[in-house]
């Protein structure tokens, strides 16, 4: 599943630029590259944190009898998760941008969560206020797929920047 990391590389023209860059040590045009690359990203890593925000997550109809409850826990799910989204750019091997959660800034209850919010099916199964007996189960629907769609709408934009940064700094080199 492309939850965990987005990378958007030109792998064959970046490592071509790369290594011009190397042998000519113009240590102001590699910081020039990586700057207008990591411009390039910036509206997708913004966007991510956008759409986990506003995900919208589902319970199913309640049955005869059964009562809600407030949550147990007060830390907003959607928030903790779109704060942990990063992104990172590298002009060594591998070249690029990079977009990813970082599992490490999540609490250790919830580091499964952004691949259990990004299922095929949309659906969150989870113990009812920690109860995993049974009766202590339930289900909610969220968006499925929500990180590749939001991928797919920026990739093209991305990669015609990308391609703009790289004929910049390749007539710079030149």
């Amino acid at each position: 599943m492309a939850a965990q990391t987005v990378r958007i590389t030109g792998t064959a023209q970046l490592l071509a630029l790369h290594n011009r860059l190397r042998r000519a040590d113009q240590a102001r045009v590699a910081a020039l590259l990586l700057r207008r690359v990591r411009r390039a990203a910036e509206p997708l890593q913004r966007d991510m944190r956008q759409t986990i925000r506003g995900l919208p997550i589902r319970p199913d109809p309640r049955k005869a009898g059964s009562r809600g409850g407030p949550s147990p826990t007060t830390r907003p799910l959607r928030a903790t998760i779109a704060q942990a989204v990063r992104l990172s750019v590298r002009t060594t091997n591998p070249v690029g941008a990079r977009i990813w959660i970082d599992r490490s800034t999540l609490p250790s209850d919830l580091m499964n969560m952004p691949w259990v919010l990004n299922s095929p099916n949309g659906r969150i199964r989870h113990p009812t206020f920690g109860r995993k007996g049974r009766g202590g189960w339930v289900n909610q629907w969220t968006t499925p797929l929500w990180w590749d769609k939001t991928v797919r709408t920026h990739t093209p934009r991305m990669t015609a920047e990308v391609e703009r940064v790289l004929n910049d700094v390749r007539r710079l080199v030149s």
